[in-house]
């Protein structure tokens, strides 16, 4: 029987693909996504490993505090292959993480200033001693340096700290590493049981721990109104961004994370009005401002990425 026109319009042509695997239905997403704005910036390979690395530690150091004998690699090797989940959280702070990671390393290449102590006027390289005549806002300048090392894993790359997460991230983490768990342990009906009494734990553990946040609202009060400004400018003149975002949050009430994406991502002349409750004099942000000009693949507004070298990382 002969096909009507219309018929053979309909059976012989495809109005769509149908994805015959989840990886070619991911990249008809990605150039979707990509064909709906081609002149948005994108993520540049280092920025993808970078957040990447960063997820990576978070969710070993997460399933460490929830139960120790978990395999750690197999645990991300299955959620690489089905998706992580909350991606829509952890995107957020593992992408800020590595931007500040990024304006770091490369501040730190351009120059190498050691961070100095606005009261004591001396470099700070070691961990706190409780020394006779250390004042209060030296100490707690410390604390904040050691909050920062926290941000590390014992090889230098850039991680996430627990004490520095948001709790219903912390929480949301724990209870989807646990629903993986229990698939391993469920025939083990007492190590089951344990899991929902870790979780607990360790989100109650969590919500006491100091993070940088915290260690940066500490140096504000104790330096005060009157000395918060120059320990501002000092850490600006000293290319101390931990200490400058810190200080900034601890002013905003902001997220030590929130604060540092906030900067990364303002543009130029944001910058005097966003660091204004610091008091800080105009001329002292030049370093600032130039340090952040110079950081490729910025996520910057239009008019400071307008004088950059076109290409496809921009």
């Amino acid at each position: 029987m002969l096909l009507s026109p219309t018929r053979m319009n309909e059976s012989a042509f495809s109005h769509g693909i149908d994805p015959p695997s989840p990886t070619l239905s991911a990249r008809l997403r990605e150039l979707a996504d990509y064909l709906a704005a081609p002149m948005a910036g994108r993520l540049t390979e280092e920025q993808r490993a970078l957040s990447l690395g960063i997820a990576r530690r978070l969710v070993s150091d997460v399933a460490v505090r929830l139960d120790r004998d978990i395999d750690t690699a197999r645990l991300w090797d299955e959620w690489l292959v089905r998706g992580l989940p909350r991606t829509s959280r952890l995107a957020g702070i593992c992408f800020a993480r590595a931007e500040e990671h990024r304006w770091r390393e490369q501040s730190a290449q351009q120059a190498s200033p050691s961070p100095v102590s606005p009261e004591a006027g001396t470099a700070v390289a070691q961990e706190p001693a409780d020394e006779p005549g250390t004042s209060d806002a030296e100490q707690a300048y410390l604390a904040l340096r050691i909050a920062d090392r926290r941000r590390f894993d014992a090889f230098g790359n850039p991680a996430l700290a627990i004490a520095d997460l948001d709790a219903d991230i912390f929480r949301g983490l724990l209870l989807d590493i646990a629903a993986w768990r229990l698939a391993e342990v469920s025939k083990d009906k007492k190590r089951a049981a344990a899991l929902g009494d870790a979780v607990r734990a360790a989100a109650e553990f969590q919500a006491d721990e100091g993070g940088i946040s915290q260690a940066g609202v500490a140096y504000a009060e104790n330096l005060g109104s009157e000395r918060l400004p120059d320990a501002a400018a000092t850490a600006i003149a000293g290319h101390d961004w931990p200490t400058l975002v810190a200080l900034a949050a601890a002013v905003h009430r902001r997220t030590y994370d929130d604060m540092a994406l906030a900067l990364l991502t303002a543009e130029t002349v944001a910058l005097p009005s966003l660091l204004a409750p610091l008091r800080i004099d105009h001329a002292a942000l030049a370093p600032l401002e130039a340090s952040l000009a110079m950081l490729p693949a910025r996520a910057a507004g239009e008019s400071d990425l307008a004088g950059l070298p076109a290409g496809r990382d921009r």
